[in-house]
């Protein structure tokens, strides 16, 4: 998108500098049949993108956006080109240079997740609480301390540290961390693996009194 945007840049000051031939009509009713279909394609790239949480994906239905915008910038140009008359051919170029900074946006906002992402950086804070939110209504989780969320990829990989009281025996506390588990894993596909980390309610009380803060579902 980077590239193209440039690309375009560099045409329009060409036609602006040196104005060609206003454009004929027909090429209206062409740009008007490619702004449609490519916002057509964007909307449904774009809805994939978000139901497999896919930044690739979702980069890729804004190039048919850009397209479709940069259709739209020429549509403006040139009709006021032909509306314009003589004089008014440079109308078209100016309008390739007002798309091609849109492009340059949109390729800055769709590079910026991409590259957090690579990065290994948190996803959306939404996550997390729905994590909360499925963990803590469980029966025997009293408390939720810590909890993580990294994304790799489709999936999503959670560190959960809950609270359960202190007398449940060893084996009480193990299986009810295969349920926290399981139920996450089952409400949200795109959790992969979740490390569940079992603590007594007086650690909690302990860390709080340490740090003067803890969390809670």
């Amino acid at each position: 998108m980077t590239a193209a945007a440039f690309a375009i840049i560099y045409g329009g000051f060409r036609e602006i500098t040196a104005p060609t031939a206003t454009p004929a009509r027909y090429t209206l009713v062409v740009l008007a049949g490619v702004l449609i279909i490519k916002e057509l394609m964007y909307r449904h790239v774009a809805s994939v993108g978000d139901s497999i949480s896919s930044e690739a994906v979702k980069s890729d239905a804004w190039r048919h956006r850009s397209d479709a915008l940069t259709s739209g910038f020429a549509f403006v140009g040139i009709s006021i080109a032909l509306l314009g008359g003589p004089g008014w051919e440079a109308a078209d170029g100016w309008a390739a240079v007002a798309a091609s900074l849109v492009v340059l946006y949109n390729a800055w906002k769709q590079l910026r997740p991409a590259v957090l992402e690579l990065a290994d950086i948190a996803p959306h804070p939404s996550t997390e609480a729905e994590v909360r939110a499925i963990a803590g209504q469980l029966p025997g989780v009293i408390g939720l301390d810590k909890c993580f969320v990294r994304k790799v990829g489709f999936s999503f990989y959670v560190d959960l540290h809950i609270v359960v009281h202190g007398e449940i025996t060893v084996r009480e506390g193990h299986l009810l961390s295969h349920k926290v588990e399981d139920e996450v894993r089952r409400v949200l596909p795109q959790v992969v693996e979740v490390l569940v980390h079992v603590e007594p309610e007086e650690e909690l009380t302990i860390k709080t009194d340490r740090k003067g803060t803890a969390s809670q579902p």
